[in-house]
């Protein structure tokens, strides 16, 4: 399916987000990932989700810093060449916010951070927040971007999983489960936008389901769409 394509859409829809993911994937773990958004999205609003690609300079996982470096520029690469035409906004798949705070008309479309929409929710009403991540490099960077949203000295407790586990609902919940019993803060963002979180959990919240929520509010506020979030 090419950019801007949307089948069946309600004529109701008023935020149209593309959606590309942060490592290169297969064509199963993105009708996965599709099938996500389509049960998670609000009335007003729509997502496609796109391969990073399957080029050598696309990550197939983020391990090291600089799978992290490598992903943004493969991001930048591919949101700079996106016709802005049929979209409100982009939507990076990923909980790291990627090329979220790169300078103001580097793309044809607003970008919206999954991360900085969760953060700012939970830090506007006087909570605390924290995060768990699979692996080291995916926990410093998620302190960093915390930080930088003004979540204080916040730490990520390491979940110590692979990118196959990203899959692996049960795996996951099982480790997250783990952490949480020691965990202090308000609230604990789970370090995965793809990965669902386990019916019963109260403290443990799932970025991307919160993130639409919030932009469904702005979408049925009809706001202008030339301001990111």
């Amino acid at each position: 399916m090419s950019s801007g394509s949307f089948p069946n859409f309600r004529a109701e829809v008023v935020l149209q987000l593309l959606a590309i993911t942060p490592i290169a994937v297969s064509v199963e773990e993105i009708a996965r990932r599709q099938h996500r958004y389509d049960r998670l999205v609000p009335a007003g609003v729509r997502v496609l989700v796109e391969n990073l690609g399957d080029g050598s300079e696309a990550p197939r996982s983020l391990e090291t810093h600089d799978d992290i470096v490598a992903s943004e520029q493969c991001l930048i690469a591919r949101y700079r060449a996106v016709d802005g035409t049929g979209w409100s906004g982009f939507l990076p798949d990923c909980v790291l916010d990627p090329v979220v705070d790169s300078p103001p008309g580097l793309f044809a479309r607003p970008v919206y951070g999954i991360l900085k929409l969760t953060t700012t929710f939970f830090l506007g009403q006087g909570l605390t927040v924290g995060a768990v991540a699979r692996n080291d490099t995916i926990a410093r960077e998620l302190d960093r971007q915390l930080a930088l949203y003004g979540g204080g000295d916040s730490s990520t407790f390491v979940l110590e999983l692979s990118v196959d586990d990203i899959s692996d609902e049960a795996r996951w919940a099982r480790a997250t489960r783990d952490l949480l019993a020691t965990a202090t803060d308000d609230a604990v963002i789970n370090g995965c936008s793809a990965v669902d979180v386990q019916a019963g959990e109260t403290r443990l919240i799932d970025p991307t389901a919160l993130a639409l929520q919030l932009l469904g509010v702005r979408a049925n506020l009809q706001l202008p769409p030339r301001a990111a979030a």
